[in-house]
């Protein structure tokens, strides 16, 4: 996500892990931010020297067709807990300061704009209520609504913002452009199901919708939740020694997140909806920025949304909290199918993050460079692949050297995805992460690898030396690197981690990705205060959506087989409330989840609704509990009991910069 991607993860995912949500843990004495060091201040400036010309495109652009705001910034959730503040990033005004990168501070001053914006007759947009952007389509009797924000509150204040500046219309459409929880997660803000269903309201998404949505990296989720926390910088708070947003929006809403299942799907390029009497076509651009995705073209107003494969910054081919590698090849192909066919008609072109780009020459050619700059990237990843460059080569080479357009264009810089990662990513998605060097094919794990390499350099105290003269000569990297490996090796030397802490804090500072910003500042903040601990909360309703088959694979990944319990047995399971039959297999060393029969000859069976499965396999609530929650169970008790018993628990988080 991205954002949006991590959007996915946050509304899907860890509904089935149980939304892990941060809680302070136990913290060690507060050290509050450093300073930018000598070289961090000579960084900036130099960034400040190479930027592109300053021009009025995006200044412009992000403010022009501006109508109204909302009055009170805060909006709140259940109990009166805040969700969003609009004005959370007002701190962003006059020149950079030495604590953030130049370019990024310029980007994120556009993007902290908030409220209605008219895009052109008949549609409007709803910017900086959440990570992403509503677009309202005024259609024959009411509006239809394509992507309705993360979240219930923050979509109901935008509705709220429309209906006051615009007047109050029924919702007759409602899109979701793709399978990321911050493009549906606010869909109930925005209409009543029942009050949809009854009106027959038209719910169209593209062709693998809730598959996509309801599935994206479940298997991953407790790994992905830990690594995400460094990505969007959770726990930091927004400021200038602090979280800078995401690059390609602010944050993202902390309310409720629900979804409407569509009514309708498209599956290919060229396939029209008339929706309230508007008509509307749809390029699918699926396996790129996500699974399952389609822009729109709005053609009565002639406005392209371009969805997220063209925003205003180069976006992840892979996404540092970790994801399948996207397709940049697939990517680019889209983007110039978009360049021919729908830019030549379009007057305005629109995203789903971001401002838009007005008037067809502007918005043709800002696809056009966005495409240019994935087909670079991809093209050059290869080339250079294929002539025995390893992927850090390859990242380094073109992370030197941008393409041309790079000097004039503003939205393909880095402020979300880099060139450095997207070039590994592209080699990881032909060549996977081994380099074909035997030496790294079989290394140490990293504690012991980092043991072996601090005795190599002669010890603790000379490889903090041989750091200190590093990061004062402004190699941060290379900093970090001995530092991180001294802190594997002894997690104890004060010394190490505060050193490595103010390394990471100042390669944060000079940063022009927000998300690799948040990751080094996060790191920084971890060494100092100790590790933000994670509670499970309450699980989303989307794991209502989640096919059960997903469920029982995703607990099978906690199976622990080394732990003692029955093998060879069955379990037998009827939901009640789906009407749905499935089983569960104990082998030797695995766990095998089946759905649509009971087994011939289970050890023991369970009947009654799916919210009991869920809470036997994932919150490990024993026998005794369930059947008092009504759960029917019959055979062998302990044996059911001994299952639960050898599953893992829901993941709590993990170190990152400590063993």
């Amino acid at each position: 996500m991205s954002m949006a991607d991590w959007c996915a993860a946050r509304a899907l995912v860890f509904a089935v892990a149980g939304a892990l949500v941060a809680a302070p843990g136990a913290r060690a004495q507060e050290q509050a931010p450093g300073e930018a060091s000598a070289n961090t201040r000579a960084a900036q400036k130099a960034v400040v020297a190479a930027l592109p010309p300053e021009g009025t495109r995006d200044a412009a652009d992000s403010q022009r067709g501006f109508l109204a705001t909302r009055k009170d910034p805060v909006i709140l959730g259940p109990g009166g807990r805040p969700v969003w503040n609009l004005e959370a990033y007002a701190f962003v005004s006059g020149p950079a300061p030495d604590t953030v990168n130049p370019s990024l501070w310029r980007h994120t001053g556009h993007l902290k704009r908030h409220g209605l914006f008219e895009v052109t007759k008949n549609v409007w947009q709803v910017r900086g209520f959440d990570v992403s952007n509503m677009t309202i389509v005024r259609g024959s009797t009411g509006w239809i609504i394509i992507d309705p924000l993360t979240s219930v509150e923050a979509a109901k204040a935008a509705m709220e913002l429309v209906e006051q500046t615009l007047g109050k219309r029924p919702v007759t459409g409602l899109i979701y452009s793709h399978s990321h929880g911050d493009h549906f997660g606010g869909a109930k803000g925005v209409v009543d199901p029942a009050d949809a269903a009854t009106r027959k309201v038209p719910i169209i998404a593209p062709a693998g919708f809730m598959e996509e949505a309801t599935s994206e990296n479940v298997m991953a989720g407790g790994a992905m939740m830990r690594r995400a926390a460094y990505q969007f910088g959770t726990g930091l708070q927004p400021g200038a020694k602090g979280q800078m947003g995401s690059g390609i929006g602010l944050g993202l809403s902390s309310g409720t997140l629900s979804l409407i299942p569509p009514t309708d799907t498209v599956a290919k390029t060229g396939e029209t909806r008339v929706v309230d009497g508007v008509a509307l076509e749809f390029q699918i651009v699926s396996g790129t920025e996500a699974p399952a995705e389609f822009n729109v073209f709005v053609k009565p107003e002639k406005t392209f949304l371009a969805a997220e494969i063209a925003t205003c910054t180069l976006h992840n081919i892979l996404t540092p909290r970790g994801a399948k590698v996207r397709d940049a090849r697939a990517w680019a192909h889209y983007l110039d199918e978009a360049v021919t066919r729908y830019a030549p008609e379009a007057d305005t072109v629109i995203s789903s993050h971001c401002w838009p780009i007005f008037g067809r020459a502007a918005g043709t050619a800002w696809l056009a460079a966005q495409r240019d700059q994935y087909r670079w990237l991809h093209d050059q990843t290869v080339r250079r692949m294929n002539r025995g460059e390893t992927m850090d080569e390859i990242a380094e080479g073109l992370d030197s050297a941008p393409p041309p357009v790079n000097g004039a264009e503003w939205s393909t810089r880095g402020y979300y995805g880099t060139i450095s990662h997207n070039a590994k990513a592209i080699y990881q998605f032909y060549l996977g992460w081994y380099d074909a060097v035997p030496a790294n094919l079989h290394r140490h794990p990293p504690v012991e690898r980092a043991k072996k390499l601090v005795e190599a350099l002669g010890g603790a105290d000379r490889t903090l030396a041989l750091a200190r003269n590093a990061y004062a000569a402004g190699d941060y990297r290379w900093s970090s690197d001995l530092l991180q490996s001294l802190v594997f090796a002894a997690p104890d030397n004060a010394a190490a981690k505060a050193l490595l802490a103010d390394s990471y804090e100042q390669q944060g500072y000079q940063a022009e990705s927000a998300i690799w910003r948040n990751p080094f500042l996060a790191a920084a903040s971890d060494l100092r205060r100790g590790r933000t601990l994670m509670t499970p909360t309450q699980p989303n309703e989307l794991i209502t959506a989640l096919a059960t088959q997903e469920l029982l694979d995703s607990a099978a990944t906690r199976f622990a087989p080394e732990r003692p319990g029955p093998r060879g047995i069955t379990i037998g399971i009827e939901l009640t409330d789906r009407q749905e039959l499935a089983m569960i297999e104990i082998t030797p060393q695995a766990m095998i989840g089946r759905v649509g029969a009971l087994p011939p000859s289970p050890a023991a069976s369970i009947k009654g609704p799916r919210a009991m499965l869920l809470a036997m396999l994932f919150l490990k609530q024993p026998v005794v509990a369930l059947e008092k929650a009504g759960l029917q169970v019959t055979g062998d008790k302990a044996a059911l009991q001994a299952v639960i018993d050898g599953l893992d628990p829901m993941p709590q988080g993990f170190e990152i910069v400590l063993p």
